[in-house]
């Protein structure tokens, strides 16, 4: 059985764990993000395509799986370093100074990030911005500490002029691209999964403008659970490649 646990009732002081410590244990302990990708709720039903993995991963490891929700990066990064967390299963961007101080698992999915922004029927008329000088002095609205950060930087250093990145410490990416659809701001940067998802609920949004190219995207661990590490990679290499797991990732897409 899955259980839901609040952050807060949980110390940050619990002792690093590998596989082995894990299973003699008989618990899991997972974080995800709260979104149409991760984790949602509809109704009296709990869906979502990260809910539907960890499920899958609780019945072949024969293990309770406790999922913690924290949409922030950073904090789920901090909540594993600290060992509150086993894993870390969202889509995470890898990059070179993530590698340094975190194991990832094999390429789960591959994503990019798109820029969101009103369609010109929702605009004024205004066109979308296609080409990536035109974003020189706007303003692109992020969730703290967003992995879309970095990437804006870089390329406000390709085009040779400035991006104004703007951090909101209170909404993660979904509720970013809500307030892009309803005016409330007029660009923010969202994976291209969670951006299509959205897409379907709210047509005022278009999301054809890439922000970056493909990334690779893992679950991660500790670099102090590496039997963990080989445990997931296994199960991963045949999860991925089986027909179950491409019908349910184009569901979520």
């Amino acid at each position: 059985m899955v259980v839901i646990f609040n952050l807060q009732k949980r110390s940050t002081n619990a002792p690093t764990r590998d596989y082995q410590e894990i299973i003699n244990s008989g618990n899991l302990n997972v974080v995800t993000d709260y979104n149409s990708f991760g984790y949602f709720v509809s109704g009296d039903t709990i869906d979502g395509f990260q809910y539907e993995m960890i499920k899958r991963l609780e019945n072949d490891w024969g293990i309770k799986v406790n999922i913690f929700l924290e949409n922030r990066l950073d904090d789920n990064l901090y909540g594993l370093n600290k060992g509150v967390y086993d894993i870390v299963a969202r889509n995470i961007p890898i990059n070179s100074e993530l590698k340094e101080n975190f194991g990832f698992t094999q390429v789960i999915v591959r994503n990019k990030q798109v820029l969101v922004q009103r369609k010109p029927e929702y605009n004024d008329s205004i066109p979308p911005i296609r080409q990536h000088l035109d974003l020189a002095k706007k303003q692109i609205t992020v969730s703290e500490n967003s992995p879309a950060i970095l990437r804006l930087q870089n390329l406000s250093d390709e085009i040779g002029d400035t991006i104004f990145v703007k951090q909101n410490p209170t909404y993660g990416e979904e509720q970013l691209v809500m307030m892009v659809a309803s005016g409330d701001i007029d660009y923010t940067v969202c994976s291209e999964i969670v951006a299509r998802n959205l897409a379907k609920e709210f047509p005022e949004i278009d999301i054809d403008t890439d922000i970056s190219f493909t990334q690779l995207e893992s679950w991660a661990v500790r670099k102090e659970s590496p039997t963990l590490l080989d445990s997931l990679n296994n199960w991963l290499s045949k999860l991925v490649n089986s027909e179950e797991f491409n019908k349910k990732l184009k569901e979520f897409e």
